[in-house]
């Protein structure tokens, strides 16, 4: 899908007063939640600067700032460019205690989530439902937590997707970056993965059938889990 929302929603015009933050948080983003998967090249400086409405030496110094974090490679010649590194970061910077409104985080995904999840149980199409189930069988598939999650997202996205809102889409992406954030805190055990997946397919179910409450009811488990597994494994300042 590399024109999907989400994608899109990577290179749309920077227009706040920090553009140089915001270029490297976008891009970098993009990066650990595989929007931009590993191996891909950017495009080139000049088209990449016209997408962003940036200055070229604006976008250098965030490019700079990505091979310098790691998540960047560039390389010379003919078939040169800015490349995403094989196995990029998944988060922006080592764990440490939960910061402080981490329940902000999770409840502003479920708004989120929920409005999806009802535009998609009455819109969702074939398509959307196969990158779904292609989704749930990367994370069966997953041998390491890094792959099992930027599969995880892009199912979460697909949803959004399936709403026929491109912005939802793009606010999913937001929203998941800082989940991932979040969840990087905590062990993830494979049972607890296991389970979690199982909560997509009966979601993809309900979306089959067309049955939102269904499928709101499954999302709704499903988010109150991902909230539980974090306050059980991870100690926190209380809500």
């Amino acid at each position: 899908m590399a024109a999907d929302a989400a994608v899109a929603a990577v290179f749309e015009p920077v227009q706040t007063a920090t553009t140089f933050e915001e270029t490297v948080d976008r891009l970098g983003t993009a990066i650990r939640l595989g929007i931009l998967p590993p191996g891909s090249r950017l495009p080139s400086e000049r088209d990449l600067a016209d997408q962003l409405a940036i200055s070229r030496s604006t976008l250098r110094q965030a490019i700079t700032a990505l091979v310098e974090s790691g998540h960047l490679t560039s390389q010379r010649g003919r078939t040169g460019g800015t490349f995403v590194v094989p196995e990029p970061p998944l988060v922006a910077g080592s764990a440490g205690p939960l910061p402080a409104g981490w329940h902000q985080v999770l409840d502003l995904r479920l708004a989120i989530e929920v409005g999806a999840v009802t535009l998609a149980a009455e819109r969702v199409d074939a398509e959307s439902l196969l990158a779904m189930r292609d989704a749930v069988a990367r994370m069966d598939a997953a041998t390491d937590f890094d792959d099992y999650r930027r599969a995880d997202v892009r199912f979460h996205i697909t949803v959004a997707q399936a709403s026929g809102v491109p912005r939802l889409a793009a606010l999913m992406t937001e929203v998941q970056a800082e989940v991932t954030e979040l969840v990087a805190h905590i062990a993830h055990p494979p049972q607890v993965l296991r389970h979690s997946n199982a909560d997509h397919a009966r979601l993809i179910d309900a979306l089959v059938d067309h049955d939102t409450e269904r499928a709101i009811r499954v999302l709704r488990l499903h988010l109150a889990g991902t909230e539980h597994i974090i306050s059980g494994l991870m100690v926190a300042e209380p809500r």
